[in-house]
């Protein structure tokens, strides 16, 4: 992260060991990583490109996907709630949204629902948040969700906690064989993680959101942390090491996988459900099984 250099014979070996290295700019954002020659399971990822052509295909894919991500907000919501007035406020307009989502014509009408449910949740994050107990203390405010760069350090944190999920879900598709550049909903653009972006849309609730919720809730993460550099928000060296533990600890957890029943870390869940996602492609199963948590 940032300015930092790894030796030649390093590099090597770990390539040949297949241990990926991500590089990250100093304020978090990916720029990529150093892997080895690569997965050979070709036939994986020419159904990947064929599949990816397919407009019916890509449609039922997003569906799925924007539907699940909209299900783990309205979990992350009821989970963290703590404004006066009843969650069931937000848990309906999405839980309408979701089902929208399955009725979508096209990718441009689904974009419109994921925004729509977006704006609502993003609109009431702030009632996600612990305030302290003295007014006169400093406090994490939030009024609506921006980016490149972030304004605010709640934003911030957003941004940080998405780019560590597109690195991590990136390094996934590729150990697995898939190509993370060619999506599905996230249309391929020169140096877009597409497929990445595409299947960890319904983790950033889960994984990222709750993240930077835990961080501030349980004071790991304080006001203080940043720094404010020609109109935008960053973490400082302190903050951004307690917030990369607290994310790693979160990427630890154990969660009861609601498909095979058994226990598996997150880790091992993007595992799994990208490993699903390639059987999904080559035919094996009908349609992608999303993660969705109660």
């Amino acid at each position: 992260m940032g300015n930092v250099y790894i030796t030649t014979p390093c590099l090597q070996d770990l390539m040949k060991r297949e241990i990926p290295v991500s590089w990250h700019s100093y304020g978090g954002w990916f720029v990529g990583h150093t892997i080895g020659t690569g997965h050979k399971n070709v036939e994986l990822r020419t159904a990947q490109y064929k599949a990816s052509f397919d407009d019916k295909t890509c449609l039922a894919i997003a569906r799925n996907l924007v539907r699940a991500k909209i299900q783990n907000c309205r979990t992350q919501a009821r989970r963290n709630w703590r404004a006066d007035e009843p969650v069931e406020t937000l848990l309906e307009p999405l839980k309408s949204l979701a089902d929208k989502s399955q009725r979508a014509l096209d990718l441009a009408q689904l974009l419109g629902i994921e925004g729509a449910a977006a704006a609502l949740y993003f609109g009431t994050f702030d009632k996600l948040i612990k305030k302290p107990d003295d007014s006169k203390q400093m406090s994490f405010d939030f009024n609506t969700r921006n980016r490149r760069p972030p304004t605010d350090p709640v934003n911030a944190l957003l941004s940080f906690a998405y780019a560590m999920l597109v690195r991590t879900w990136t390094m996934n598709l590729s150990a697995v064989g898939l190509d993370p550049y060619r999506g599905f909903y996230h249309q391929p653009r020169y140096g877009r993680p597409a497929l990445a972006l595409d299947l960890m849309e319904p983790f950033r609730p889960i994984i990222a959101d709750s993240t930077v919720l835990q961080v501030i809730n349980n004071g790991e993460v304080r006001p203080t942390d940043f720094i404010c550099a020609a109109g935008s928000v960053a973490l400082n060296e302190g903050g951004r090491k307690r917030f990369i533990t607290a994310f790693e600890r979160r990427l630890s957890q154990e969660v009861t996988h609601p498909i095979f029943g058994y226990k598996a870390n997150y880790r091992q869940v993007f595992e799994i459900q990208a490993r699903l996602f390639g059987r999904y492609l080559l035919g094996e199963l009908p349609e992608y099984p999303n993660f969705t948590t109660r």
